[in-house]
């Protein structure tokens, strides 16, 4: 290896030369034996760099000065980094090595315009990229210009960034060298990335981003990308997202890149045709293929020519844990009865129990299956003693999915017919993961796998607080075992409704104290399960439907349309005797010490609502300057009028998406003929939510959701993306939300990174 020449061409390169190449010269080598369409290329060897160490003098210089850093403290980095860069370039490399430099240069064609590239022997590997750590030059024309790009590429080996990672990654400063890949720059019309697998769950899925000018714009995030999405086994596109694309890096002159607007006529034009796509995806396959691990690629296109720049592996593709895994259905052995839409996961047998109201509640045994039209909360009881619960009506953002999930309870909802096709007594075997009702008891495929998801720890950490969504005390101990940052909606209906009574049958009948007791004790529950953290309370958001089946629900008006009616802090207002039952158990809660307690009003539609409530709350002795008031943010109004929220007091705002999204759109998530109306990414939708989210950022006040859309982890990373500062989800997907959001904040970090750090091209060119 000592003997390795100061230059290899790309034909001489092959992946087992990653000593003398680095990361990138071994992948592009590589590729351009394959037949993979590689640029013209040549590399100055680590054994260059190291020659250059040690004929000019510096190497034990060099590493005095990294040896015993401490990388954590900044000033000592940067420093230290400072000093080692300079003394790179402090000296001229020796002549013989720019004569082998120059003369290569030369072979590449008069006027050869390059990209001169990092290329460092510990990166690019399986378990550690490196990437973007050390420097690139764009648009570099003549040999003294190349020599310049070069030294100075060898300098960043050594720059604060590449220092701090090599340590983390536990890599030694001396056994790291530096390679410089010197390639034909492609003047390409459109570039992008592509993964090869799904990044994160591996899935046989290319996901490909691409537009105008050169690739950097892509990975320096100065645009947004379309984003393609292509299924290896349907050999089909079946996702496009086409991108607003503002501006575009393009050379300038004869040295470095600039950024230029985009005409009107291309920003909103799509960039990749579904012939480019696939050929991409091809090209992709063949790298994937070849290196027997998905890949991560960089691309570039000049008219009817594809370019392939870049190939290494995706490090962040994670093998689904064992808590993770859905259980099997069976071993098909048993007669299909209805289907419907797997709503919780899980597996269960047992005998079908048919409830038309929640007077035959009391019917249902431990054990039972549950068989409803629709579940109200006033059912929970029922709902915690069963093995499994089956609807005729209802869809993911339901009542009896919601609370399915919660209780860890497997669930299948929408099925249209099971409680005429269904008969009391009756064994089934429901699948809550596929959506499917069996007749008797079905034998699983695979008996060691859990029948329900169970929640894990979440070890990752990230900025956007994550939290969790609870109904019930005894959920309390496996919602904090998520790892959850606090609970983010605390329904307290179910806490009320278990009771089967009205709170005007307490006052009614002079058992206040019994209420405020039982509300007081089922919330400290779940408090002392997150001691420390923030536990945001609603109060009671029952329409009148649901009362109206409870002892004291006798004289609950008849309305035509509850979830538009009598409801929420309007309930509340109208009939403040409740009101202040609930404020009492409140007030107890506070005086106990739980600070971290906070209060959030439902259905607020204007701010004189909230500071009604608020007076309310004074006049009944609670300290509302110095306890912490917020409220939902589920009716289009509130959105909309968010500053003058903002302005009355609040400390923070909560999406309620699952009303919110049916208000904004007219749908009722629970009717049948209207469910696949419901669209939480509704543009109207998403715009109420972005104006809401900017708007109490700007203003110092906490946002967050709370509704079905916040566990899911696209809408997550998207709402991580407009600056939410936290999220609340159901039980069973707070790990996969916290993940979400993790991988999106560290993007955003890395976008923000490449877009300031004057390296925005490393992974391209």
């Amino acid at each position: 290896m000592k003997d390795a020449p100061n230059i290899l061409w790309l034909e001489e390169i092959r992946k087992n030369d990653l000593p003398s190449v680095g990361g990138k010269g071994a992948s592009l080598g590589e590729m351009s034996s394959i037949g993979l369409p590689v640029p013209k290329a040549y590399v100055v060897t680590a054994q260059a760099f190291r020659r250059f160490l040690v004929e000019t003098g510096l190497e034990e210089s060099l590493y005095s000065i990294l040896e015993g850093l401490d990388v954590d403290d900044n000033s000592a980095l940067e420093s230290a980094a400072a000093k080692a860069q300079d003394l790179i370039m402090s000296v001229p490399i020796p002549d013989h090595m720019i004569a082998d430099i120059k003369s290569a240069y030369a072979r590449m064609g008069e006027g050869s315009v390059v990209a001169v590239r990092s290329s460092a022997t510990a990166e690019d590997l399986p378990d550690a990229s490196f990437a973007g750590q050390q420097e690139t030059f764009l648009n570099i024309l003549g040999e003294d210009d190349v020599i310049e790009a070069v030294q100075k590429c060898w300098a960043s080996l050594y720059g604060a960034r590449a220092v701090y990672y090599r340590s983390k990654q536990g890599f030694d400063d001396r056994s790291v060298n530096i390679a410089v890949v010197i390639q034909q720059l492609i003047f390409s019309e459109k570039a992008g990335v592509l993964f090869t697998s799904h990044p994160v769950t591996g899935e046989s899925l290319t996901i490909i981003e691409g537009s105008w000018g050169l690739g950097e714009a892509v990975v320096s995030g100065s645009v947004s990308p379309d984003n393609y999405v292509f299924d290896q086994s349907k050999q089909k596109v079946v996702d496009t997202i086409i991108a607003s694309k503002e501006t575009e890096i393009i050379p300038d002159g004869r040295k470095g890149t600039k950024e230029v607007p985009i005409s009107e006529k291309r920003k909103n034009a799509r960039v990749l045709s579904e012939k480019e796509i696939g050929r991409l995806a091809a090209l992709g396959k063949l790298s994937e293929d070849h290196y027997g691990t998905p890949q991560d690629i960089e691309w570039g296109i000049v008219g009817d020519d594809v370019y392939i720049l870049q190939s290494r592996p995706i490090t962040t593709i994670k093998p689904a844990s064992s808590s993770q895994k859905k259980a099997d259905a069976s071993t098909g052995s048993g007669k299909i009865l209805i289907e419907g839409q797997g709503a919780s996961p899980g597996i269960a047998t047992g005998r079908v129990a048919i409830i038309q109201s929640v007077k035959d509640s009391g019917s249902v045994k431990e054990g039972d299956i549950l068989v409803a039209k629709m579940t109200n909360p006033d059912m929970v009881p029922a709902m915690r003693r069963v093995k499994g619960i089956i609807t005729d009506e209802g869809g993911m953002t339901c009542h009896a999915a919601i609370v399915s999930r919660e209780l860890g309870t497997p669930a299948v909802v929408g099925t249209k017919k099971a409680t005429s096709t269904l008969k009391d007594g009756q064994i089934v075997t429901i699948d809550g993961d596929k959506g499917i009702v069996y007749e008797g008891e079905v034998q699983k495929a695979h008996e060691d796998t859990p029948t329900v998801v169970q929640a894990g720890s979440a070890p990752i950490v990230t900025a956007t607080l994550v939290k969790v969504n609870v109904s019930l005390p005894e959920a309390a101990q496996r919602a904090a075992a998520t790892g959850a940052d606090g609970v983010g909606l605390l329904r307290i209906e179910h806490l009320i409704l278990g009771l089967n009574r009205t709170p005007q049958w307490f006052i009614a009948n002079n058992k206040e104290e019994e209420f405020i007791a039982e509300l007081y004790e089922g919330i400290k529950t779940i408090l002392d399960a997150f001691p420390g953290k923030p536990v945001w309370v609603r109060t009671l958001d029952a329409p009148t439907d649901e009362f109206r089946n409870m002892e004291g629900g006798e004289d609950e008006p008849i309305e035509h349309n509850p979830m538009l009616g009598w409801r929420g802090i309007r309930r509340d207002l109208g009939a403040p005797e409740q009101f202040r039952l609930q404020i009492e158990a409140f007030k107890r809660l506070w005086k106990s010490g739980y600070e971290n307690l906070g209060l959030m009003f439902p259905l607020v539609n204007h701010p004189r609502e909230f500071i009604q409530a608020k007076e309310l709350l004074r006049g009944w002795g609670v300290p509302v300057e110095s306890v912490t008031l917020g409220i939902m943010v589920e009716v289009p109004s509130s959105a909309i009028m968010i500053d003058e929220f903002i302005q009355a007091g609040i400390k923070f705002a909560s999406f309620g998406t699952n009303d919110l999204v049916q208000y904004t759109l007219a749908v009722d998530r629970n009717n049948e003929h209207v469910a696949s109306m419901y669209e939480p990414t509704h543009p109207a939708v998403l715009r109420l939510i972005d104006y809401a989210i900017r708007r109490c950022r700007a203003a110092g006040v906490e946002c967050s959701i709370c509704g079905q859309a916040g566990s899911d982890p696209k809408m997550v990373a998207w709402l991580v993306e407009h600056g939410i500062r936290s999220v609340s989800a159901n039980i069973d997907a707070v790990q996969a939300i916290r993940e979400a959001a993790a991988r999106t904040e560290k993007r955003m970090v890395l976008d923000m990174a490449f877009s300031k750090g004057g390296n925005e091209g490393e992974r391209f060119f």
